[in-house]
């Protein structure tokens, strides 16, 4: 089998990975892209070890390690920006091991071969950087979903994060008319709505408005990971895991710029 058809099937999960690593869809895929260029040249080997997934994840990771993980503070002290801040009060390995567990499905065993650690420093780190993030920041949000027993279940891993659900909608109407009462912090939406309407359309109604982190859970993954641009950075397949869930709140909020908290 050939190296494209041994890795296609897992690369818009790395994708997906590299954009809710460093922030940036971006940034993301140009990671990924060197990984993959390096495989090609016969740079970097899959380790045979390894699961064909797992390997391409090591092999990104040993590419972003040696040239994006650590970020460094610009000229005179400055940080950048306030998702870089949020960046580096968590430490890189921290977030590495969080999201490979919790937002990629992986067992800590797996994700201490990728980041050629012990799978108990593994579980540290996650913890570490569960704490961190959830001490970090709280918002208001908005749930865009038609099932009223899958809102359910999100609201509640929503409230467990210590936010607030300031609304709930289960068509586009009801998702544009929410944001005009109450401006939520984050959005949680499904793409196939109660009347037929679509989710995707209400959240870009939505972002003409202000600027907001979107989440994206659905059953159809297939309709946003299409390799054009924009792709939302986080998305979720339902059914999901509520690791899964908690994980892509925490890092939608602690990567987008705004940053915004909780209103008074």
């Amino acid at each position: 089998m050939s190296l494209l058809a041994r890795l296609a099937p897992h690369l818009p999960y790395v994708r997906r990975y590299a954009r809710a690593l460093t922030g940036d869809q971006t940034s993301g895929d140009a990671y990924v892209r060197v990984a993959l260029e390096a495989l090609a040249a016969g740079d970097r080997q899959l380790p045979p070890d390894m699961t064909p997934r797992v390997a391409l994840y090591h092999v990104f990771h040993s590419i972003w390690t040696a040239t994006g993980a650590q970020l460094e503070e610009t000229g005179g002290g400055e940080v950048r920006d306030e998702a870089t801040r949020r960046l580096m009060r968590i430490a890189p390995r921290s977030r590495q091991a969080f999201l490979l567990t919790a937002l990629e499905g992986f067992t800590p065993t797996e994700a201490s071969q990728i980041l050629d650690a012990d799978p108990t420093e593994v579980e540290r780190l996650i913890a570490d950087a569960q704490a961190d993030i959830d001490a970090e920041l709280a918002t208001d949000v908005l749930i865009i979903e038609d099932e009223a027993i899958i809102s359910a279940d999100i609201e509640s891993l929503v409230r467990e994060l210590g936010h607030t659900v300031v609304a709930t909608a289960t068509t586009h109407d009801e998702a544009v008319a929410a944001v005009a009462h109450d401006r939520p912090g984050l959005v949680l939406a499904d793409i196939q709505l109660a009347d037929g309407s679509s989710g995707i359309d209400a959240v870009k109604d939505i972002l003409k408005r202000f600027d907001v982190p979107v989440i994206f859970i659905t059953a159809f993954p297939e309709r946003l990971l299409t390799g054009e641009r924009p792709e939302p950075t986080f998305l979720i397949t339902k059914p999901f895991q509520p690791e899964t869930v908690k994980a892509a709140i925490s890092q939608a909020l602690f990567f987008h710029p705004a940053g915004r908290r909780r209103a008074a």
